[in-house]
């Protein structure tokens, strides 16, 4: 066990190494040293002054915002005799499926390969190269045959795997009782129940003002939306990513959720931002990756087929595309349970100077539902592919790799069927009984983080609320209600989608007989 003191200095010690190989630190050296040729700068209080200087000029806040998102990433220190696998993933079964799951994956891919007489990767020639570059912000207009190509795997094969999940040192009877979990998850993993979730997520409350209940049109505005967000300028101007955090808990106005969105998650678009997009976006157009024909077939499937995406199809392409190149994201893999799938340069394989990472980070399945809602806020394709790498650092890599995270979609789909056995048993009872298992339905939902399901003014304060408590455990939350609902109002409603995200929160965390 860590005490708290030494995971402390450990913590500090892990957020200065990051920093200072960021831009951030040589931007503080030199503004450190401009401060110095000022006349309010004396030698005898040196150090006071130019903390003095940093703070008035603001960079102070950037420093702690900096922290503050190495804080919300990176998870808490682990003692320092375990092994690099332990801060990936604790348990050992968990890690096995993984790898066995990323097999899997790995041998589709080289099949469709084989069978396809394609490489995983290949140089464009340069008339392709000219082509694409001039059609990069249509993309869309392409009309590339892709029926050869098949989705490497779809929700209901993951969802088997989970399904499948077993701890081998824990012995769980054949015979139901107390002990059973009657789901399609049989792994024993700690979740919440609705004390601890009411504690965790105490903002919602029915006391407490929300957008998306108390900014509709039957609520005067002077009652809560015109103080809350007088109160977000306020946060907004103060650039304080914590206090952007806390605020966006009781949602984000939809005039500010950008600027806020991109506060807590620390992204400014800077020149070398922008010049590190169109660093991929050369790599894009040079390279031909087989990964492209998938991203552009899930694309086609989806995006170009819903009603509220199709405009961003353009978009999709292009952050996608630079996505798939971006050697960065591999940092994610430290604190996940998955690992990058390795390559070998022709005629090299096995040896490992010539290993490369392919692609260096892709998932498979519907992957541009992740990305569509953000374009309805970012319109500039570098801060667009920023916000959408960062979430995925943050949250959506969980929804798609096997671990016990709490976050995790093993966690979050028990957490799921432990609410709906505990607090609607004859409902679930109903539907395993006449084989409708609640999870096989709402497994989608979670694993796209209900985009493509609700609305998108819906989906995006769910997703201000995911932000807010830098947590996917609403998520299971949410599938819970919007499970019972669908059951109850199917006869009634012809679109689900029409549901409100905050009443049906509200009414599960604080309306829950528990």
């Amino acid at each position: 066990m860590l005490d708290p003191e030494r995971g402390l200095s450990l913590t500090i010690a892990r957020v200065v190494q990051r920093l200072q190989g960021s831009s951030l630190h040589s931007q503080l050296e030199r503004q450190a040293r401009v401060s110095l040729h000022k006349p309010e700068i004396k030698l005898e209080s040196l150090k006071e002054d130019i903390k003095d200087f940093l703070k008035t000029s603001g960079w102070e806040k950037k420093l702690q915002n900096a922290v503050y998102s190495e804080l919300n990433v990176f998870p808490s220190p682990c003692h320092p005799a375990a092994p690099p696998e332990h801060i990936k993933e604790p348990l050992a079964y968990m890690r096995k499926a993984q790898g066995s799951w990323e097999k899997r994956i790995l041998k589709s891919l080289n099949s469709m390969c084989t069978e396809l007489n394609i490489p995983l990767a290949q140089k464009r020639p340069v008339n392709e190269q000219k082509e694409l570059l001039n059609k990069w912000n249509e993309m869309g207009t392409d009309e590339p045959d892709l029926s050869l190509f098949r989705p490497v795997y779809a929700p209901k094969d993951f969802l088997e795997v989970l399904m499948n999940l077993r701890n081998p040192n824990y012995e769980n009877g054949e015979q139901p009782s107390f002990r059973n979990h009657l789901g399609l998850i049989q792994v024993p993993l700690k979740v919440k129940d609705i004390p601890e979730l009411k504690e965790d997520f105490s903002e919602l409350g029915l006391n407490i003002g929300q957008l998306g209940i108390d900014d509709s049109a039957q609520v005067p505005p002077e009652f809560f939306e015109n103080e809350h967000v007088r109160i977000g300028q306020k946060v907004l101007a103060e650039q304080d990513s914590a206090a952007a955090q806390q605020y966006v808990r009781q949602g984000c106005p939809t005039a500010l959720r950008a600027d806020l969105w991109a506060l807590i998650l620390n992204i400014s678009n800077q020149p070398e931002d922008i010049l590190y997009y169109e660093q991929l976006k050369s790599n894009v157009i040079q390279h031909d990756l087989l990964v492209d024909s998938l991203i552009y077939k899930d694309v086609k499937l989806t995006a170009s087929n819903d009603d509220y995406y199709f405009v961003f199809e353009d978009y999709l392409y292009q952050v996608l595309l630079c996505f798939s190149r971006d050697t960065s994201v591999l940092e994610h893999f430290t604190y996940s349970s998955a690992t990058p799938p390795k390559s070998y340069i022709q005629g090299k394989l096995g040896m490992e100077e010539y290993a490369v990472f392919y692609p260096p980070n892709v998932n498979y399945n519907s992957f541009i539902l992740s990305v569509a809602p953000l374009c309805f806020l970012y319109h500039e394709p570098s801060k667009l592919y920023q916000i959408f790498r960062e979430m995925y650092v943050r949250f959506f890599f969980r929804l798609h790799s096997i671990s016990s995270h709490p976050s995790g979609i093993v966690s979050l789909c028990l957490l799921f069927e432990t609410l709906l056995q505990t607090h609607l048993p004859q409902l679930f009872y109903h539907l395993r009984e006449i084989g409708a298992q609640p999870l096989r339905i709402s497994f989608k939902w979670m694993v796209r983080a209900f985009s493509g399901y609700l609305a998108t003014d819906q989906l995006l304060l769910l997703w201000d609320r995911i932000l807010g408590y830098n947590s996917l455990e609403i998520l299971a939350g949410k599938s819970y209600f919007y499970k019972m609902c669908e059951v109850c109002v199917n006869a009634v409603l012809a679109d689900l989608s029409t549901l409100k995200v905050m009443p049906l929160l509200q009414i599960f965390l604080f309306a829950t007989v528990t």
